[in-house]
């Protein structure tokens, strides 16, 4: 069996869930042959560790702190984009992205570390099948033109990312035939996938929700329909390596506005933009995973999301307005690139980080393109 999937974990600490989604692959015959696990972490972390898991487990794969990520990206030629990964961040996961680029696999998965696989789901083959999936499922879109992924729960959530203005949504589902899946996007039970303001007004202190989520609250798969955004978390989620021009991870956290937590939310809307453009969906459902965030102070993540929350009002808006020159990933991402570069977002709190962003994402697919000019790298057995 060829090795065609990259499989990306951000982890500081707890790498051992790792354990439970190979568990889990051979309790439901698929190939642990096929997967590359680069566990992205930091030079203070376990890294022996890491190494060891995967030894233990018969896996290949390779560990990247941050000195490694510097040593790689002067091995390939194109050290003067290091930038692009921001440090002790959750959007090091581009670092995953650039390694899937480099070493031509066909298919990538995000997994975040405080995850576990539901056991009635094979989670890598389910994922696989999403992405192989043609047919017919449910289309849904919405008069403000987002889709609450928790559309289908009794719950009034929404999750991390939605934008305040377009709650209250009036949703529209129909027969949807669907013939590219270009990424399967997992949801999650037990803690729900909230900001600190949703999580406060659920009356939650410690940085979870008082509202779980359980497997009843997502009856069907769905896709967003042409023109309809939605969240898109990186905990839990499959894509084809065609997507990786318009999937950048964008730069939070190390910035000069201290702006955090919508990395993975600003990289989905760019996904859904182009798979518009292109030709493709975003499918959503299965296979679950259980979400065991950490308890940790609701107010850690308001002041790291809160210099953000007004930008994300308007950045999927300037995402849709673009028109690129031709129906790809890489000229979708360039022309959202240039629009945040050249926009005067002066009104706005913290504006100027989406001008940062454009010039990030115009750097991102320039980095691509040097490292598929250069001579292909063969992934190591670590």
């Amino acid at each position: 069996m060829t090795r065609d999937v990259c499989v990306v974990v951000p982890t500081i600490r707890e790498y051992e869930c790792m354990r439970s989604y190979f568990r889990n692959a051979r309790d439901h015959g698929f190939d642990l042959d096929r997967l590359f696990v680069a566990l992205v972490t930091e030079d203070f972390c376990d890294t022996d560790g890491m190494r060891e898991m995967l030894d233990e487990e018969g896996v290949a794969g390779a560990v990247f702190d941050e000195s490694d990520r510097e040593e790689w990206f002067a091995e390939q030629g194109v050290a003067e984009y290091d930038h692009l990964i921001p440090a002790a961040s959750h959007a090091q996961t581009s670092f995953g992205l650039l390694y899937m680029w480099a070493n031509e696999f066909e298919y990538g998965v995000f997994i975040d570390d405080d995850t576990l696989p539901h056991d009635d789901h094979g989670f890598f083959g389910t994922h696989l099948e999403n992405l192989a999936f043609e047919g017919e499922t449910e289309g849904v879109a919405s008069d403000e033109e987002w889709v609450n992924v928790l559309y289908q729960s009794d719950t009034d959530l929404y999750p991390r990312g939605y934008p305040y203005s377009a709650m209250d949504e009036t949703v529209e589902t129909e027969p949807t035939e669907v013939d590219h899946v270009v990424a399967s996007q997992g949801l999650w039970t037990n803690v729900p996938d909230l900001d600190a303001v949703r999580i406060l007004m659920d009356g939650d202190l410690q940085g979870q929700a008082q509202t779980r989520t359980e497997t009843g609250d997502f009856d069907r798969d769905f896709v967003a329909r042409e023109g309809n955004y939605l969240t898109v978390c990186s905990m839990n989620l499959a894509f084809r390596r065609e997507v990786i021009p318009a999937f950048y991870q964008f730069p939070m956290d190390e910035n000069a506005w201290d702006v955090g937590r919508f990395d993975d939310i600003w990289s989905g809307v760019l996904l859904k933009r182009a798979a518009d453009v292109v030709g493709g969906h975003v499918y959503n459902g299965d296979p679950l995973c259980e979400h065991n965030k950490a308890p940790r102070s609701t107010f850690d993540d308001l002041a790291n999301e809160v210099a953000g929350l007004e930008l994300n009002e308007h950045f999927w808006k300037e995402v849709a307005a673009v028109d690129p020159e031709e129906a790809s990933y890489a000229a979708v991402a360039q022309a959202v690139g240039r629009r945040l570069t050249d926009g005067d977002y002066g009104e706005y709190n913290n504006g100027a980080f989406l001008n940062e962003c454009g010039e990030y994402l115009l750097d991102w697919v320039q980095c691509l393109d040097a490292l598929a000019d250069r001579e292909v790298a063969v992934p190591a057995d670590d």
